[in-house]
């Protein structure tokens, strides 16, 4: 049987350490019921004796059903020259009320005179008194070893009695800490066997690493290789500085890559969306190249690429997608090849045949159109559009007639107000209207809106989500060309779509009309009018 290895998982607590990382007391349920659901065996919830919120979420939390995951505060030792019972944080730990507690001390010698500033044999007796103290009140006690790997390397000796006093107090699990993230993998590694040499075979150890030479993931794994069986980290590795180990990399790795039992296998799947659950809560944009769940993670570009994992995935990927929850993409660009573009028919429901010239014709189009600066990576609600009209399927569901844009200052220091026209020809009816917004864009949107909502009331429910801008030739100045990039969507569907002109207008348009055109194709299809 493959041997277990525990997640411990500090999104909670160390995760909103991090820059622009914040969640309310409700975020920390809804997240914490999440985890608990993929498996997670530990979850710490915050710092009770830190703030009332972590102490809120502490007794919100006991009226959750969890069905795997144990709760964990998480807190410092004994102040020095204060008994247990007097001291404030371990009766907040108490008061909590978790099954598990986990609290730090010191294993740098260097932290105990300069940080806390106390001797080294009270660091040790406050380590001791703690874990003893606990113990009384908690079903486990964990005990993290902070600075451990810096302590190490500068006093070995005293960074190992460190740990010696809380397996001694009866510590759970000793927790070795990488906290200002400088080890390396091998260090990481030797430092561990040194230190399974002198603690009981029966302590489990557990490991804790910062990521700010990018090597937390590795470091973790290494710390596995050498017997480590508890692994702590955050989802999509949120944390202080630059971040905590990534248990989004961690977790795949453990049972894809080194065949070690962690969540159950069918859970896995789930890790994608529970990963963009997080980053929803945490108001954070999903990293688009994060390895196993991100966008880019299985994105196949170049037409050799594609040609080959259209025969055999296994060429350009190390994993089938479909464990950790991602799907394959194919994209289209200039590197495209005729695999792409059958790729991209497929995924469309576009009935087009290897055999005819047709995959040809449209590869042949899309390298001109990119070449004078489209781009349909982000736009492939346009590149949908584009093969419907190679291919003679496209029937528009408008036709322009004309439209105005004007933009007018009518008081110094008052914003410029937008107006928009346009001139429309609806199946069969003109249509002339006009609208006021928030730039010429903005207008522009709400009038040619105003003209089709009545004959398709469905784009009320559609709404332009984000709106870029990118100059092609900076030489040419206010002359360049401009590449417009609009996000769409409706609350069932996200998509994109790209304009590009010498007028900002008319790219604008141009994109703004492929994101109606796509809206209107895709609903007529599903029977929607």
């Amino acid at each position: 049987m493959p041997r277990l290895i525990k997640v411990y998982d500090t999104t909670l607590r160390d995760g909103t350490q991090g820059e622009g990382v914040a969640f309310s007391m409700e975020d920390k349920i809804r997240i914490a019921q999440r985890l608990d659901a993929l498996g997670v065996h530990y979850i710490e919830g915050g710092w009770p004796g830190s703030n009332p919120k972590d102490l809120r979420f502490f007794r919100r939390i006991q009226d959750a059903v969890l069905k795997v995951a144990k709760i964990t505060a998480f807190g410092a030792t004994r102040r020095p020259g204060v008994r247990p019972e007097e001291d404030a944080n371990l009766q907040a730990l108490v008061e909590a009320g978790p099954p598990v507690v986990t609290i730090f001390g010191k294993s740098w010698d260097f932290h105990v005179t300069s940080a806390i500033g106390t001797t080294l044999e009270e660091n040790l007796a406050m380590i001791a008194d703690s874990v003893t103290f606990l113990r009384k009140h908690f079903e486990e006690v964990i005990y993290d070893a902070e600075h451990f790997f810096d302590g190490f390397k500068l006093n070995r000796d005293y960074a190992l009695r460190t740990l010696l006093a809380a397996e001694e107090a009866g510590a759970h699990c000793l927790v070795l800490c990488d906290t200002n993230g400088g080890g390396l993998p091998h260090e990481i590694g030797e430092i561990v066997r040194e230190v399974k040499k002198l603690v009981k075979p029966t302590t489990p150890l557990g490991i804790h690493v910062h990521n700010d030479t990018e090597c937390a993931v590795a470091n973790s794994l290494a710390a596995v290789r050498e017997g480590i069986s508890h692994v702590q980290g955050t989802f999509n590795g949120y944390g202080e500085r630059c971040g905590n180990a990534n248990l989004v990399s961690i977790i795949p790795n453990l049972m894809l890559k080194m065949g070690l039992e962690c969540i159950p296998e069918a859970n896995l799947r789930e890790l994608r969306d529970v990963s963009r659950f997080v980053s929803e809560l945490a108001n954070r944009k999903p990293w688009q190249a994060q390895p196993y769940v991100g966008d880019s993670a299985f994105a196949h570009k170049g037409g050799i690429h594609v040609s080959a994992v259209v025969k055999h995935p296994e060429t350009y990927e190390h994993v089938n997608p479909e464990l950790v929850g991602n799907h394959r993409r194919v994209l289209v660009s200039e590197l495209a090849g005729k695999s792409n573009i059958l790729w991209k028919a497929k995924e469309y429901g576009i009935d087009l045949d290897k055999d005819t010239p047709d995959a040809r014709r449209i590869l042949q189009i899309l390298k001109e159109l990119e070449d004078q600066g489209y781009q349909f990576e982000g736009a492939e609600a346009s590149f949908e559009l584009l093969m419907e009209r190679a291919l003679g399927n496209h029937r528009p569901f408008f036709d322009l007639e004309g439209y105005r844009v004007t933009v007018e200052e009518r008081r110094e220091g008052e914003e410029p107000v937008a107006e928009a026209t346009v001139r429309l020809r609806v199946k069969g009816i003109p249509e002339h209207t006009a609208a006021s917004g928030n730039g010429p864009v903005n207008a522009l949107d709400h009038a040619l809106r105003k003209a089709l909502e009545d004959f398709y009331p469905n784009l009320r429910e559609m709404t332009l989500l984000d709106y870029k801008v990118r100059i092609l030739d900076e030489s040419k100045g206010t002359a360049a060309k401009t590449r417009v990039l609009i996000t769409s969507g409706d609350g069932d569907e996200t998509w994109g779509t790209v304009g590009v002109a010498d007028n900002i207008i008319e790219a604008s348009w141009r994109a703004l009309v492929d994101s109606i055109e796509y809206k209107l194709r895709r609903d007529e299809r599903q029977g929607r009018r």
